[in-house]
Protein backbone atom coordinates (compact mmCIF):
# COMPACT_ATOMS: atom_id res chain seq x y z
CA UNK A 1 0.00 0.00 0.00
CA UNK A 2 1.34 3.39 -0.72
CA UNK A 3 1.63 5.91 1.76
CA UNK A 4 2.46 8.90 0.00
CA UNK A 5 -0.57 11.08 0.25
CA UNK A 6 -2.21 12.29 -3.68
CA UNK A 7 -1.35 15.80 -4.79
CA UNK A 8 -3.93 18.27 -3.39
CA UNK A 9 -5.05 15.89 -0.51
CA UNK A 10 -4.72 18.90 2.27
CA UNK A 11 -6.31 22.31 -0.41
CA UNK A 12 -9.48 20.01 -0.80
CA UNK A 13 -9.89 19.34 2.83
CA UNK A 14 -9.26 22.98 4.12
CA UNK A 15 -11.94 23.91 1.50
CA UNK A 16 -14.15 20.98 3.02
CA UNK A 17 -13.23 22.82 7.05
CA UNK A 18 -11.20 19.86 7.78
CA UNK A 19 -7.87 21.85 7.91
CA UNK A 20 -5.15 20.58 9.98
CA UNK A 21 -6.57 16.88 10.48
CA UNK A 22 -4.88 13.66 10.52
CA UNK A 23 -4.72 11.38 7.74
CA UNK A 24 -4.80 7.88 7.21
CA UNK A 25 -4.15 5.83 4.40
CA UNK A 26 -6.34 2.55 4.27
CA UNK A 27 -5.97 -0.68 2.48
CA UNK A 28 -6.87 -0.29 -0.95
CA UNK A 29 -9.41 -2.17 -3.22
CA UNK A 30 -9.08 -3.74 -7.05
CA UNK A 31 -9.31 -0.27 -8.70
CA UNK A 32 -7.83 3.09 -8.66
CA UNK A 33 -9.25 4.40 -6.01
CA UNK A 34 -8.13 5.18 -2.40
CA UNK A 35 -9.28 6.06 0.73
CA UNK A 36 -8.23 7.93 3.78
CA UNK A 37 -9.46 7.63 7.22
CA UNK A 38 -9.68 11.50 8.68
CA UNK A 39 -9.75 12.20 12.43
CA UNK A 40 -9.96 15.88 13.78
CA UNK A 41 -10.50 15.63 17.56
CA UNK A 42 -13.44 14.13 18.05
CA UNK A 43 -14.68 13.92 14.96
CA UNK A 44 -13.95 11.87 11.80
CA UNK A 45 -14.60 10.94 8.24
CA UNK A 46 -13.62 8.97 5.18
CA UNK A 47 -11.87 10.18 2.28
CA UNK A 48 -12.62 8.52 -1.05
CA UNK A 49 -9.93 9.65 -4.04
CA UNK A 50 -11.52 8.28 -7.05
CA UNK A 51 -8.93 10.03 -9.65
CA UNK A 52 -9.79 10.95 -13.21
CA UNK A 53 -8.97 9.77 -15.64
CA UNK A 54 -8.65 5.88 -14.17
CA UNK A 55 -12.03 6.72 -12.18
CA UNK A 56 -15.16 9.37 -12.11
CA UNK A 57 -17.06 9.43 -8.60
CA UNK A 58 -20.42 11.05 -10.54
CA UNK A 59 -21.41 7.69 -10.53
CA UNK A 60 -21.03 6.78 -6.67
CA UNK A 61 -22.58 10.16 -5.79
CA UNK A 62 -25.49 9.74 -8.00
CA UNK A 63 -26.25 6.27 -6.97
CA UNK A 64 -25.06 7.33 -2.81
CA UNK A 65 -27.85 10.07 -3.11
CA UNK A 66 -30.34 7.95 -4.39
CA UNK A 67 -29.58 4.98 -1.45
CA UNK A 68 -29.89 8.08 1.23
CA UNK A 69 -33.21 9.68 -0.65
CA UNK A 70 -34.74 6.14 -0.60
CA UNK A 71 -34.33 4.70 3.01
CA UNK A 72 -30.98 2.98 2.59
CA UNK A 73 -27.88 3.22 4.15
CA UNK A 74 -25.22 5.15 2.44
CA UNK A 75 -22.46 7.23 3.76
CA UNK A 76 -23.63 11.14 3.99
CA UNK A 77 -22.04 12.65 0.75
CA UNK A 78 -20.02 15.92 3.22
CA UNK A 79 -18.24 17.86 0.53
CA UNK A 80 -16.83 17.27 -2.97
CA UNK A 81 -15.14 18.10 -6.09
CA UNK A 82 -16.04 15.60 -8.29
CA UNK A 83 -13.54 17.09 -11.57
CA UNK A 84 -10.58 16.31 -9.03
CA UNK A 85 -11.86 13.01 -7.73
CA UNK A 86 -11.90 14.38 -4.13
CA UNK A 87 -15.09 12.68 -1.88
CA UNK A 88 -15.52 13.41 1.81
CA UNK A 89 -17.69 11.10 3.63
CA UNK A 90 -19.52 9.76 6.59
CA UNK A 91 -17.38 7.36 8.45
CA UNK A 92 -19.06 3.79 8.42
CA UNK A 93 -15.87 2.92 11.50
CA UNK A 94 -14.45 -0.59 11.22
CA UNK A 95 -17.38 -3.41 11.25
CA UNK A 96 -17.60 -4.81 8.09
CA UNK A 97 -19.98 -7.70 8.18
CA UNK A 98 -17.04 -10.36 7.17
CA UNK A 99 -15.20 -9.77 9.98
CA UNK A 100 -17.79 -9.39 12.32
CA UNK A 101 -19.13 -12.94 11.22
CA UNK A 102 -15.90 -14.65 11.54
CA UNK A 103 -15.74 -13.16 15.30
CA UNK A 104 -19.40 -13.86 16.06
CA UNK A 105 -20.72 -16.73 13.18
CA UNK A 106 -23.40 -17.98 15.41
CA UNK A 107 -24.97 -14.78 14.37
CA UNK A 108 -24.62 -15.77 10.32
CA UNK A 109 -28.07 -16.55 10.44
CA UNK A 110 -29.34 -13.03 11.86
CA UNK A 111 -26.94 -10.60 9.75
CA UNK A 112 -27.00 -12.33 6.45
CA UNK A 113 -30.92 -11.83 7.01
CA UNK A 114 -30.95 -8.12 7.58
CA UNK A 115 -28.40 -7.61 4.48
CA UNK A 116 -31.56 -9.73 2.20
CA UNK A 117 -34.34 -7.30 4.15
CA UNK A 118 -31.85 -4.65 2.28
CA UNK A 119 -32.25 -6.38 -1.26
CA UNK A 120 -36.27 -6.77 -0.43
CA UNK A 121 -36.75 -2.98 0.22
CA UNK A 122 -34.42 -2.31 -3.20
CA UNK A 123 -36.71 -4.52 -5.17
CA UNK A 124 -39.95 -3.17 -3.81
CA UNK A 125 -39.01 0.51 -5.23
CA UNK A 126 -39.08 1.57 -8.78
CA UNK A 127 -35.41 1.43 -10.57
CA UNK A 128 -33.51 4.13 -9.61
CA UNK A 129 -32.02 6.22 -12.74
CA UNK A 130 -28.95 3.86 -13.58
CA UNK A 131 -28.34 2.45 -17.25
CA UNK A 132 -29.97 -1.25 -18.24
CA UNK A 133 -28.14 -4.25 -17.31
CA UNK A 134 -28.76 -5.64 -20.92
CA UNK A 135 -27.20 -8.61 -22.67
CA UNK A 136 -24.79 -6.62 -24.41
CA UNK A 137 -23.56 -6.30 -20.65
CA UNK A 138 -23.62 -9.66 -19.62
CA UNK A 139 -21.32 -10.71 -22.22
CA UNK A 140 -18.50 -8.27 -22.34
CA UNK A 141 -18.52 -9.07 -18.74
CA UNK A 142 -18.28 -12.93 -19.27
CA UNK A 143 -15.65 -12.22 -22.08
CA UNK A 144 -13.25 -11.13 -19.49
CA UNK A 145 -13.13 -14.72 -18.89
CA UNK A 146 -12.14 -15.86 -22.57
CA UNK A 147 -9.93 -12.95 -22.67
CA UNK A 148 -7.96 -13.41 -19.42
CA UNK A 149 -8.30 -16.32 -18.01
CA UNK A 150 -7.83 -18.94 -21.07
CA UNK A 151 -4.89 -17.00 -22.68
CA UNK A 152 -3.71 -17.01 -18.82
CA UNK A 153 -3.70 -21.25 -19.17
CA UNK A 154 -2.18 -21.26 -22.52
CA UNK A 155 -5.95 -22.21 -24.01
CA UNK A 156 -6.64 -21.74 -27.46
CA UNK A 157 -10.74 -21.67 -26.98
CA UNK A 158 -14.03 -21.45 -28.99
CA UNK A 159 -14.82 -17.54 -28.21
CA UNK A 160 -18.06 -17.16 -31.10
CA UNK A 161 -19.23 -20.66 -29.37
CA UNK A 162 -18.36 -19.14 -25.82
CA UNK A 163 -20.84 -15.80 -26.51
CA UNK A 164 -23.18 -17.97 -28.62
CA UNK A 165 -23.74 -20.52 -25.40
CA UNK A 166 -23.93 -17.28 -23.35
CA UNK A 167 -26.71 -15.40 -25.34
CA UNK A 168 -29.36 -19.39 -25.34
CA UNK A 169 -28.70 -19.45 -21.49
CA UNK A 170 -29.23 -15.47 -20.77
CA UNK A 171 -31.99 -14.91 -23.49
CA UNK A 172 -34.94 -16.67 -20.91
CA UNK A 173 -33.78 -14.30 -18.33
CA UNK A 174 -34.27 -10.70 -19.47
CA UNK A 175 -38.06 -10.90 -19.22
CA UNK A 176 -37.74 -11.22 -15.50
CA UNK A 177 -35.57 -7.58 -15.00
CA UNK A 178 -38.11 -5.38 -16.94
CA UNK A 179 -38.80 -3.01 -15.51
CA UNK A 180 -35.81 -4.51 -13.34
CA UNK A 181 -34.49 -3.26 -9.75
CA UNK A 182 -31.46 -1.19 -8.57
CA UNK A 183 -28.60 -3.80 -8.94
CA UNK A 184 -25.78 -2.40 -6.75
CA UNK A 185 -23.12 -5.15 -8.48
CA UNK A 186 -20.99 -5.43 -5.56
CA UNK A 187 -23.31 -6.77 -2.75
CA UNK A 188 -21.35 -8.93 -0.72
CA UNK A 189 -19.84 -9.13 3.00
CA UNK A 190 -16.73 -7.08 2.57
CA UNK A 191 -18.83 -3.98 1.62
CA UNK A 192 -21.55 -4.28 4.32
CA UNK A 193 -20.71 -1.68 7.39
CA UNK A 194 -22.16 -3.36 10.76
CA UNK A 195 -23.27 0.14 12.26
CA UNK A 196 -24.38 -0.83 15.57
CA UNK A 197 -27.20 -3.88 15.94
CA UNK A 198 -27.24 -6.24 13.78
CA UNK A 199 -29.76 -5.12 11.74
CA UNK A 200 -28.28 -1.91 11.38
CA UNK A 201 -26.03 -1.88 8.35
CA UNK A 202 -24.88 0.71 5.79
CA UNK A 203 -23.79 -0.22 1.97
CA UNK A 204 -20.61 0.40 0.05
CA UNK A 205 -19.08 -0.09 -3.31
CA UNK A 206 -22.14 0.63 -5.22
CA UNK A 207 -20.98 3.21 -8.06
CA UNK A 208 -21.47 0.40 -11.07
CA UNK A 209 -25.22 0.18 -10.00
CA UNK A 210 -27.80 -0.62 -13.15
CA UNK A 211 -31.16 -1.91 -13.27
CA UNK A 212 -31.23 -5.37 -13.91
CA UNK A 213 -32.61 -8.63 -12.53
CA UNK A 214 -33.21 -9.09 -8.50
CA UNK A 215 -31.48 -12.17 -8.13
CA UNK A 216 -27.99 -10.46 -9.10
CA UNK A 217 -27.05 -9.03 -5.64
CA UNK A 218 -28.78 -12.31 -3.76
CA UNK A 219 -26.36 -14.36 -5.69
CA UNK A 220 -23.55 -11.59 -5.15
CA UNK A 221 -23.84 -11.96 -1.39
CA UNK A 222 -24.84 -15.82 -1.35
CA UNK A 223 -21.68 -17.15 -3.56
CA UNK A 224 -19.63 -14.57 -2.15
CA UNK A 225 -15.78 -14.66 -3.97
CA UNK A 226 -13.91 -13.66 -0.66
CA UNK A 227 -16.21 -15.51 2.05
CA UNK A 228 -17.29 -18.68 2.41
CA UNK A 229 -20.78 -19.32 2.79
CA UNK A 230 -21.93 -22.32 3.61
CA UNK A 231 -24.37 -24.37 1.00
CA UNK A 232 -26.96 -24.88 3.61
CA UNK A 233 -26.70 -21.10 4.57
CA UNK A 234 -26.66 -20.27 1.11
CA UNK A 235 -30.04 -22.02 0.75
CA UNK A 236 -31.70 -20.81 4.00
CA UNK A 237 -31.39 -17.16 3.08
CA UNK A 238 -32.54 -17.63 -0.64
CA UNK A 239 -35.60 -19.34 0.86
CA UNK A 240 -36.12 -16.66 3.17
CA UNK A 241 -35.74 -14.10 0.37
CA UNK A 242 -38.15 -15.74 -1.59
CA UNK A 243 -40.65 -15.81 1.19
CA UNK A 244 -40.33 -12.30 1.33
CA UNK A 245 -39.96 -11.16 -1.62
CA UNK A 246 -42.29 -13.38 -3.76
CA UNK A 247 -40.24 -13.51 -7.13
CA UNK A 248 -41.85 -14.66 -10.36
CA UNK A 249 -40.26 -17.27 -12.50
CA UNK A 250 -37.93 -19.75 -12.27
CA UNK A 251 -36.03 -17.71 -9.91
CA UNK A 252 -33.62 -20.12 -8.85
CA UNK A 253 -32.80 -21.50 -12.57
CA UNK A 254 -32.03 -17.73 -12.94
CA UNK A 255 -29.94 -17.22 -9.84
CA UNK A 256 -27.91 -19.81 -11.50
CA UNK A 257 -27.60 -18.34 -14.49
CA UNK A 258 -26.33 -15.19 -13.21
CA UNK A 259 -24.19 -17.22 -10.79
CA UNK A 260 -22.89 -18.63 -13.07
CA UNK A 261 -22.04 -15.35 -15.25
CA UNK A 262 -20.50 -13.39 -12.51
CA UNK A 263 -18.50 -15.88 -11.30
CA UNK A 264 -17.03 -16.48 -14.64
CA UNK A 265 -16.54 -12.73 -15.02
CA UNK A 266 -15.33 -12.48 -11.27
CA UNK A 267 -12.38 -15.48 -12.66
CA UNK A 268 -11.79 -13.12 -15.78
CA UNK A 269 -11.29 -9.99 -13.42
CA UNK A 270 -9.24 -11.59 -10.81
CA UNK A 271 -6.82 -13.02 -13.49
CA UNK A 272 -6.57 -9.54 -14.75
CA UNK A 273 -5.70 -7.91 -12.08
CA UNK A 274 -2.79 -9.98 -11.52
CA UNK A 275 -1.70 -9.80 -15.41
CA UNK A 276 -2.24 -5.95 -16.16
CA UNK A 277 -2.63 -4.37 -12.34
CA UNK A 278 0.44 -6.47 -10.73
CA UNK A 279 -1.75 -7.82 -8.40
CA UNK A 280 -1.41 -11.06 -7.86
CA UNK A 281 -3.25 -11.86 -4.26
CA UNK A 282 -6.57 -12.03 -6.15
CA UNK A 283 -5.64 -15.28 -7.22
CA UNK A 284 -5.79 -17.02 -4.30
CA UNK A 285 -9.69 -16.12 -4.68
CA UNK A 286 -10.28 -18.23 -7.74
CA UNK A 287 -10.40 -21.44 -6.22
CA UNK A 288 -13.70 -20.71 -4.09
CA UNK A 289 -15.35 -18.80 -7.29
CA UNK A 290 -14.20 -21.97 -9.74
CA UNK A 291 -15.93 -24.69 -7.57
CA UNK A 292 -19.03 -21.77 -7.28
CA UNK A 293 -19.37 -21.72 -10.88
CA UNK A 294 -19.24 -25.25 -11.30
CA UNK A 295 -22.28 -25.42 -9.20
CA UNK A 296 -24.06 -23.09 -11.37
CA UNK A 297 -23.01 -25.21 -14.02
CA UNK A 298 -24.58 -28.18 -12.87
CA UNK A 299 -28.11 -26.54 -13.29
CA UNK A 300 -29.92 -27.60 -16.61
CA UNK A 301 -30.49 -23.73 -17.43
CA UNK A 302 -26.69 -23.52 -17.91
CA UNK A 303 -26.51 -26.82 -20.33
CA UNK A 304 -24.81 -24.39 -22.68
CA UNK A 305 -22.39 -23.31 -21.13
CA UNK A 306 -21.78 -26.22 -19.65
CA UNK A 307 -21.18 -28.01 -22.64
CA UNK A 308 -18.61 -25.19 -23.61
CA UNK A 309 -17.03 -25.69 -20.39
CA UNK A 310 -17.02 -29.68 -21.23
CA UNK A 311 -15.49 -29.20 -25.18
CA UNK A 312 -12.68 -25.98 -24.15
CA UNK A 313 -11.54 -26.57 -20.59
CA UNK A 314 -9.78 -29.50 -19.62
CA UNK A 315 -10.98 -31.34 -16.45
CA UNK A 316 -7.65 -31.08 -14.85
CA UNK A 317 -8.28 -26.85 -15.12
CA UNK A 318 -11.06 -27.27 -13.77
CA UNK A 319 -10.18 -28.58 -10.14
CA UNK A 320 -11.37 -26.41 -7.49
CA UNK A 321 -9.20 -27.84 -4.71
CA UNK A 322 -5.95 -26.52 -6.67
CA UNK A 323 -4.04 -23.41 -6.04
CA UNK A 324 -4.06 -21.69 -9.69
CA UNK A 325 -1.70 -18.97 -8.97
CA UNK A 326 1.42 -21.47 -9.55
CA UNK A 327 0.45 -23.01 -12.91
CA UNK A 328 -0.28 -19.81 -15.29
CA UNK A 329 0.95 -19.06 -18.13
CA UNK A 330 3.73 -16.29 -17.51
Amino acid sequence: MSTQLPEGIETFLAEAGWAGAAIDPLPGDASFRRYFRIVRGEANAMLMHAPPPQEDPQPFLRAARWLDANGLRAPAVLAERAADGWVLLEDFGDVRMREYLDAWPQDEDAVYRSAIDALVRLGQLPAGPFTAYGMSEYLREVRLFTEWFCPARGLQVDGAGWTRAWEEVLAPLLPGQRPGVTVLRDYHAENIMLLGGLDNQGLLDFQDALTGHPAYDLVSLLQDARRDVAPDLEARMFDYYCEQAQPKGDFFADYARLGAQRNAKIVGIFVRLWKRDGKPRYLDYIPRVWALLERDLAHPALAPVAAWFDANIPAELRDPAQRLGGSFAA
